[in-house]
């Protein structure tokens, strides 16, 4: 077996904590729906939107991400290597949400935005079910 260089060591483990830190190279922002608060990362770039929560293993409890669309338009998600179930609500440019969709890990099922949509917000599978959130109810903080 080979050994690695000074160098090969430095640039393997600078990959390794590249992927370690996925979810921090997101901006976090706080979110509100009703009395509920959510930490969320924010995917605001074409990069950041394509990976999303990719290859993660597990999300808090009220945690969960914000996507920000440059303009609204109907959107739509898939779960390719997406390895927690989630629901997503689409949300419009005023911050009330269009609709929310039920999504099953590692599938590439479309699920779509009902009406032009600004924003998805990405939460554990249940999560606004469990709290009696549904479509038209207002989100705050959402960025501009």
């Amino acid at each position: 077996m080979k050994k690695l260089t000074l160098q090969g060591k430095l640039l393997l483990g600078a990959a390794l904590l590249s992927i370690s830190a996925g979810a921090q190279d997101f901006p976090r922002i706080a979110v509100n729906i009703g009395v509920h608060l959510i930490q969320a990362e924010l995917a605001a770039t074409p990069e950041t939107r394509a990976r999303g929560l990719m290859y993660r293993e597990n999300l808090g409890q009220n945690e969960g991400m914000v996507f920000r669309f440059p303009a609204p338009r109907r959107v739509c998600m898939w779960m390719k290597n997406t390895l927690i179930p989630l629901s997503v609500a689409f949300i419009g440019e005023d911050g009330r949400i269009v609709n929310i969709e039920d999504m099953q890990p590692q599938t590439t099922d479309e699920h779509c935005s009902q009406q032009t949509a600004r924003y998805a917000l990405e939460m554990r599978q249940g999560w606004f079910k469990q709290r009696n959130i549904k479509a038209g109810e207002l989100v705050s903080g959402l960025p501009k």
